[in-house]
């Protein structure tokens, strides 16, 4: 299969120790979704012009992840912080001020040859931290679309969403059963096929609208969780668009998943000292 994903890119900082990893959503998405066995896979979004964007963009590249129409702006890398804590993530206040990073200063816009490139793929994910929820309807005119909700179960976001997405990928984590329902039944009443939704040890839950099914975690000794949402949804995709099995996607979702929270970063690739 091949897959194109859509939005931000960041490098993440371990400021206690002083060290960085690549990441964002869409980058994690398309680096593990080569990994995971993509025919192609590829990366659509801004980079800064500072040397973590010069690192991201050479990693890509050494990745084979493609990056055909990125934008390259006079701005800086956003650099979220990061701490963990027996294994879990947690996000720390960055010392860069936000506003002089590319997500606060440009907004992508989309060319002709850009939905021409979009169209050669059989699937396109992006996520709430994109900022192109005004740009679905065309998209989906180019490409099947899978979008991450991450925590963001508003009402609003749904309705702007779910009619111009194929698969919705959300953080269930702290949700009840009764509450993880509701939200499914929602996504799937603006108009969403397929969701899936992540609990963290409770495993995840995917609905079609007929059928709900459920997938166990795989264990295994955590040392950092961050990422491993996004190694699902990228597991989850490269799988499902071989087979079209909900089950085996699942399945081959948890494991890549769990994979993931056994080294450090999204995806590992240490960038060095910060």
């Amino acid at each position: 299969m091949r897959l194109i994903s859509l939005g931000d890119n960041t490098a993440d900082c371990y400021y206690d120790e002083h060290i960085f990893f690549p990441g964002g959503q869409a980058i994690n998405v398309a680096v593990d979704a080569k990994a995971d066995g993509a025919e192609k896979s590829s990366y659509l979004g801004i980079f800064g012009d500072d040397a973590y964007a010069s690192y991201l963009r050479q990693l890509l590249d050494t990745l084979d992840v493609g990056t055909d129409r990125c934008r390259v702006v006079y701005a800086d890398t956003p650099r979220p912080g990061i701490r963990i804590v027996n294994g879990e993530r947690s996000f720390l206040h960055s010392p860069i001020t936000e506003r002089d990073c590319y997500p606060h200063l440009v907004k992508l816009s989309f060319s002709p040859r850009d939905f021409d490139l979009l169209s050669t793929f059989d699937v396109c994910h992006t996520t709430n931290e994109a900022d192109v929820d005004s740009d679905l309807f065309s998209l989906h005119q180019a490409v099947k679309l899978s979008y991450d909700f991450s925590t963001d179960r508003s009402e609003r976001r749904l309705q702007r969403v779910c009619p111009h997405i194929d698969l919705a990928f959300f953080s269930g984590e702290g949700l009840d059963e009764s509450e993880v329902r509701m939200l499914i039944s929602a996504a799937h009443g603006c108009g969403c096929p397929l969701v899936v939704m992540t609990m963290g040890v409770r495993g995840s839950i995917c609905s079609d609208g007929t059928n709900m099914y459920e997938q166990g975690i795989t264990s295994v000794n955590a040392i950092d969780t961050l990422g491993a949402g996004d190694s699902y949804a990228a597991a989850f995709l490269v799988r499902y668009f071989d087979t079209y099995d909900i089950q085996a996607a699942m399945v081959f979702a948890s494991e890549c998943s769990a994979k993931t929270c056994t080294i450090r970063g999204a995806f590992g690739h240490s960038g060095g000292m910060i």
